[in-house]
């Protein structure tokens, strides 16, 4: 097995099988090739039976919510998953919009500089994660993985606070840190979804910036309307599903063992 730099452990590489497109959608026609492709992506397995599950339901065309215990890799799957699809060429996919809010800074608009000075900070999570899903030629490929994605059209960050009137076609949505928005907001995003659009929600309820009550609330209402609708499938992952490695994961249970989680 592979070791992710820091803390994470590296999902093994496997096989590809078939010729489908994996993701559950009728294909269309083959897309231009993009610079970056799907012959630099590495192919990575599930670490525990949860990641497994959602691995199973992203390539049954489910949309999807991923909730549960920090270190369980809940958005590297959904971002590795939604980029394997975007860049199969006969995927009806075109781009991964990863969406969050921007808490603290909800009020993203009396901040200096345009959406995206404002956002950048916010990315560096998925400028890290992309490192971990490519092969690349040299460590100056690395550095600009994530940007030359974004340049060749594979993935966008929009901030929740710019969705308003927009609709999303032909594209995989990753909702990140979901528990941090309050029920209008998750509803106005599910509104957002356009033709040939997938959805997946990410985050752990227990641990929201959200510090009004009925805005919590909110968030466990929306995710019972999702388990209620069969073209949803959600799975929650637990102390057990953790991946990370040495003192956080070491943390991360001693937190949940006495109650902190």
């Amino acid at each position: 097995m592979l070791t992710f730099r820091g803390s994470y452990n590296m999902p093994a590489r496997k096989k590809k099988n078939g010729n489908g497109n994996g993701n559950g959608t009728v294909s269309r026609a083959m897309k231009k090739k993009p610079p970056i492709n799907l012959e630099h992506l590495r192919v990575i397995e599930p670490l525990t039976p949860s990641q497994e599950d959602v691995f199973d339901a992203f390539k049954n065309g489910q949309n999807l919510v991923l909730h549960g215990s920090a270190g369980t890799g809940k958005t590297f799957i959904s971002l590795y998953l939604a980029l394997q699809a975007v860049l199969e060429p006969t995927s009806p996919y075109d781009r991964v919009y990863i969406v969050r809010s921007l808490v603290p800074t909800r009020e993203i608009g009396f901040l200096p500089g345009d959406e995206e000075d404002k956002s950048n900070l916010y990315q560096t999570p998925y400028r890290n994660m992309v490192r971990y899903m490519f092969n690349m030629p040299d460590e100056g490929t690395f550095k600009v993985l994530y940007d030359n994605l974004r340049n060749q059209g594979s993935i966008d960050f929009w901030s929740t606070s710019f969705l308003r009137g927009i609709t999303l076609d032909r594209a995989i949505i990753i909702v990140d840190e979901f528990s941090n928005l309050n029920f209008h907001e998750l509803d106005s995003i599910v509104t957002r979804v356009g033709q040939d659009s997938r959805i997946i929600f990410s985050g752990d309820y227990t641990q929201s910036d959200l510090v009004k009550s009925h805005e919590r609330t909110g968030v466990l209402d929306f995710m019972k309307i999702t388990q209620a609708m069969d073209k949803f499938t959600c799975t929650e992952f637990g102390i057990n599903d953790i991946v990370r490695s040495g003192f956080i994961r070491d943390y991360l249970i001693c937190k949940h063992e006495m109650g902190f989680a």
